[in-house]
């Protein structure tokens, strides 16, 4: 994966590559789909939602450049993936899902690392108790962030999400400055959209 997937697509910073060789995708995957951890596109979780490429989960671990220092908010969490890569690098991770299933498949994946919390809620809502946040990683494809969520970054603090623009995913860098906020996108990419994130249709007439 590393060698294969990662380095040839610029993941290159070596916290990263070093939290990805140790952090074993096949326990973030239901058994039936071990099989699939490594291949390199998304694998199916339960309620319609995947595990997203190692490419993606890398490049946006590359383009945070984590200090190790900081408090991030995760936001779609899943299995617990990208929660664990975090852990193995910043101080203090929380992670937020609104899957069951899924916050019961990534507690007990997590079980051992302190420095993460995992908490079912609605996923626009973040995790306002614990915040500001030095870094928010929204693990999917969005149309629109809330206000609800920029609010609880820290002055300067950044935000890194997928953007879906007519069907098409690209990562993207926010970060909130003087009141500002605006997502820049950097690669195009493969991730999953988050229907959670989508824009209310309009009524044409």
């Amino acid at each position: 994966m590393i060698e294969s997937q990662l380095r040839p697509s610029d993941v290159s910073d070596p916290v990263v590559i070093a939290a990805m060789a140790v952090t074993r995708r096949e326990d973030f995957v239901p058994a039936a789909q071990q099989h699939l951890a490594y291949i390199d596109r998304a694998v199916p979780l339960s309620g319609g939602r995947v595990l997203n490429p190692a490419l993606s989960s890398g490049l946006l671990l590359t383009r945070a450049e984590l200090s190790g220092n900081e408090k991030v908010l995760l936001i779609g969490a899943g299995t617990g993936y990208l929660a664990a890569l975090l852990a193995g690098i910043v101080a203090r991770v929380v992670a937020v899902e609104d899957n069951r299933a899924l916050v019961e498949h990534a507690s007990a994946a997590l079980g051992g690392m302190a420095n993460v919390s995992v908490f079912e809620s609605d996923l626009t809502q973040g995790h306002a108790a614990d915040a500001p946040y030095d870094l928010i990683i929204i693990d999917g494809a969005v149309q629109q962030v809330p206000d609800l969520l920029v609010a609880q970054l820290a002055e300067g603090g950044r935000l890194l999400a997928g953007v879906d623009e007519a069907g098409v995913s690209r990562l993207a860098l926010g970060r909130r400055q003087a009141g500002a906020f605006a997502l820049i996108p950097f690669a195009d990419t493969d991730i999953a959209p988050l229907a959670a994130f989508a824009r209310p249709k309009s009524y044409s007439f």
